[in-house]
């Protein structure tokens, strides 16, 4: 696939219009890159089997930049939404696939856009079936706007409900937090840290498939702190159920560039978005088989336990600070961070 075999450098709006220009876009670049039986058909939608519950989850991502350290806006629509599927204790099977693209872009932004996409796709072992590509006059967007729908069959062993949470639960991440928030502002702003921060942007649908294997209903909840980041989403949690929230700060696993460029910034990176990261609630007595589990797999080396349900503080997330004292983690409150996903 290359520029010179399309005949066009950026989009234009007759690549909106439904018409040649349209059929070119489609043909070229999407149905080229997805090629799949569901796909080929060229229907406006796509018939799928499915035995049982599923799990559909949809999300729009209007990043900027739309190019990031360790990512960019393709590859975060597919994590993002195979990873919500995955979170509801479902296996993730299909993706629709909708563009909203600003006039001007250029093409080969675009092509590299949609290789990522397929590339992610591929790793997270999901088909595009189906999807939608409209485009608007310049000053009309911001380059690039996409949407996705995830379908999943429910895992059968998965019973994943904040209902389950009992006291002394308890609580798990897989890895460090912050990382996508903070490679975000370093694009945007331009900061240089001694070494690269990139964003934490992969799927994490074959972790979890392998946790319900092995563990089933014990494991009570799978959660990713995605806009908002751990503090928001711990709370959020913590009022849904009644209970009290205790973590240490010195179990959180944080590189110390992105601790550094947070401080630097003035940001808590308790609320910096994740895109990688999930929280995983077990009965205690196989915390220890969870984390040696999630340990090896590549998506889980820095899993951890950082805190408990308990009865004490109901509706709170108290976290102990590095020095001993103890402060109350409050849900955020506006937009830390901008266009972050």
């Amino acid at each position: 696939m290359t520029i010179e075999n399309l005949g066009f450098e950026t989009i234009n709006l007759g690549h909106g219009s439904g018409g040649e220009l349209t059929r070119n876009l489609l043909d070229k670049i999407i149905f080229k890159t997805f090629s799949n039986p569901f796909l080929d058909k060229k229907d406006d939608g796509a018939i799928v089997n499915f035995n049982g519950e599923i799990a559909i989850s949809t999300d729009s991502f209007v990043i900027t930049p739309i190019f990031f350290k360790g990512g960019n806006i393709g590859s975060l629509a597919v994590h993002g939404t195979v990873n919500d599927v995955a979170m509801c204790g479902a296996i993730p099977k299909y993706l629709s696939l909708a563009f909203i693209i600003e006039e001007g872009l250029k093409v080969s932004d675009f092509i590299k856009i949609v290789k990522d996409i397929k590339k992610a796709a591929d790793e997270s072992g999901v088909l595009i079936i189906t999807g939608d590509t409209k485009v608007v006059e310049r000053g009309k967007g911001d380059q690039i706007f996409i949407n996705t729908t995830g379908f999943g069959e429910m895992h059968p062993k998965a019973n994943i409900s904040v209902d389950n949470i009992k006291e002394g639960d308890k609580i798990l991440v897989n890895g460090n937090i912050a990382q996508h928030g903070m490679a975000i502002m370093s694009d945007r702003e331009g900061l240089e840290f001694e070494s690269t921060i990139e964003s934490d942007s992969t799927n994490l649908n074959h972790l979890t498939k392998e946790l319900l294997d092995a563990f089933g209903a014990k494991i009570k909840m799978f959660r990713d702190p995605t806009r908002g980041g751990l503090g928001t989403v711990l709370h959020e949690i913590a009022n849904d159920i009644n209970k009290g929230v205790a973590i240490k700060e010195a179990d959180i696993p944080l590189q110390k560039q992105v601790a550094a460029a947070c401080e630097m910034l003035g940001l808590d990176p308790m609320y910096v978005a994740n895109e990688g990261v999930f929280i995983v609630v077990v009965d205690p007595s196989i915390e220890t088989e969870v984390l040696t589990l999630m340990q090896k797999h590549d998506k889980g080396e820095n899993a951890t336990c950082i805190g408990l349900f308990t009865q004490e503080h109901p509706n709170k997330v108290v976290m102990e600070s590095l020095i001993g004292g103890k402060r109350i983690v409050s849900p955020l409150v506006g937009e830390q961070l901008p266009r972050i996903c």
